[in-house]
C-alpha cells in the first residue's frame, strides 16, 4: 500500500500549521482563524429527532457461533443495506490491547509539536503526522490533526513515519492492526455469504488485506459550532473501523438525506461500508455519507483502519449480482479518482454509476 501512495502522485499543497497548537493559542478569546469557519454547518444541521436512530449492533460472537449465526447474518446484511454502518461488540481484540493502543495514541499527541514533527507528512505525501486534502491556500480547512500510516503488507511500511515516542507506538499498532485485520476477513465472509457471491472471489479484492490507519486528534474548540473536525465523505475502501481512543462523541452519519449523531458502545468498534464494496455488492450495501464534528471542551481522539483493495486490480460489480449498476474501473485510476475529488461527500462514486 505505502507503494501505492507513491504511485498516485496526488499533490497537496503544504500545511504545516498544527490545529492543536491553534487550539491552544486561541482558547483564552475563543477565536477562530476564518479558515476554520464553516457557514455551510447551519444550512446542514442535525435532524430533528437526531437522538431517536441508534446504528445497529453486531455480535461477532454470534456470527461465528453455528446456532446463532444465520440470525446474525441477516441482522448484518439489513445493516450494511439499510445503514451502512453498525457498532461490532464481542469482536475479539483484546481489551488490554485495545487499551494500550488507546494510551500510546493520547501520548503521542501529548508530545511537543517538535517531536510529532519527526513525524511530519513530507510535500506531496501521504504518510506521517500533519493534514490530508488541502489542494489551495483559499480551501476552509478541517480542525483536525491527524497521523497516516500504511500498516499492511508489513513488508510495505515505511517505519520512518512511524513513532518512536512512545515507546510502546510500533509493537502496540502492529499488533492492533493485525488483529483488526483478521476482523476484517471474518467480516468480509459473512458479508460475502449475505450477498451470495463466493467468499475467496470477494477476498481475492482485498488479497493480503492491504490496511492503512488514520489516527485523529480533534483539539476542544469553543466556537465547535462553526468548525468541522472532517467534511462529510464517503471511504474510498472496502471497509473502515473505527476505534475511540476516549470517550468523547462526535461521528455523525447521514441517513435518508438527514445528519444523526452516533453514541460510540464502550469497546466496540464502529464499522462502516466502504465504496468499493457498494460497487462490488453493485449498491446493495451503502457507503453513507459521515463527517465529525468537535467539542467546546475536550479532545476527541479516534482511530480509523480503512482495509482497500490489492492493487494491481479492477473494481466492478460482481456479475452474479445482476446488471451492473457501476462502472468496472482500474484498482489505482479508482484510488486516484477518489483523493482528487477532494473529500466532497459521494461525488466520485455517484460518478462512477451507469
Amino acid at each position: 500500500m505505502a507503494e501505492s501512495f507513491d504511485k498516485m502522485k496526488v499533490e497537496f499543497t503544504g500545511h504545516e500549521e498544527s490545529v492543536q497548537a491553534l487550539a491552544e493559542a486561541f482558547h483564552d478569546s475563543g477565536e477562530v482563524p476564518e479558515r476554520y469557519i464553516r457557514p455551510e454547518i447551519d444550512a446542514d444541521p442535525l435532524a430533528a429527532d437526531a437522538g431517536g436512530h441508534a446504528l445497529p449492533t453486531i455480535d461477532m460472537s454470534r456470527l461465528l457461533d453455528p446456532e446463532f449465526s444465520a440470525e446474525e447474518s441477516a441482522k448484518l446484511g439489513s445493516a450494511c443495506e439499510h445503514w451502512g454502518f453498525f457498532q461490532l461488540v464481542n469482536h475479539g481484540v483484546d481489551g488490554g490491547l485495545l487499551g494500550q493502543t488507546k494510551a500510546d495514541v493520547a501520548e503521542f499527541f501529548g508530545l511537543p509539536p517538535e517531536e510529532k514533527s519527526a513525524v511530519a507528512i513530507p510535500p506531496n505525501g501521504m504518510q506521517g503526522f500533519g493534514h490530508h486534502f488541502v489542494f489551495s491556500k483559499e480551501q476552509k480547512l478541517d480542525w483536525v490533526d491527524l497521523l497516516f500510516l500504511a500498516t499492511r503488507p508489513a513488508q510495505e511500511r515505511c517505519l520512518d513515519f512511524w513513532p518512536t515516542k512512545p515507546s510502546t507506538f510500533r509493537d502496540t499498532l502492529d499488533k492492533y492492526t493485525t488483529e483488526l485485520a483478521s476482523v476484517a476477513e471474518q467480516l468480509f465472509r459473512f458479508m460475502a455469504k449475505d450477498l451470495g457471491i463466493d467468499q475467496e472471489a470477494l477476498l481475492g479484492t482485498f488479497k493480503g488485506l492491504p490496511q492503512c490507519v488514520r489516527i485523529n486528534y480533534y483539539p476542544p474548540c469553543r466556537q465547535a459550532g462553526k468548525v468541522l473536525g472532517l467534511s462529510p465523505h464517503t471511504d474510498g475502501v472496502g471497509m473502515t473501523l473505527l476505534l475511540h481512543a476516549n470517550d468523547v462523541q462526535g461521528l455523525q452519519v447521514r441517513k435518508d438525506g438527514e445528519w444523526f449523531s452516533v453514541d460510540a458502545l464502550p469497546g466496540a468498534l464502529v464499522v462502516n461500508i466502504g465504496d468499493v464494496l457498494e460497487i462490488l455488492s453493485n449498491g446493495k450495501y451503502r457507503s453513507i455519507e459521515h463527517r465529525a464534528v468537535v467539542n467546546p471542551d475536550k479532545e476527541r481522539i479516534t482511530i480509523a483502519a480503512f482495509h482497500s483493495v490489492h492493487l494491481p486490480c479492477t473494481i466492478g460489480p460482481f456479475q452474479q449480482l445482476g446488471d451492473a449498476r457501476y462502472k468496472t474501473v482500474d484498482g489505482l485510476d479508482f484510488t486516484k479518482g477518489y483523493f482528487a475529488a477532494k473529500l466532497e461527500g459521494r461525488r466520485y462514486l455517484e460518478s462512477l454509476k451507469l
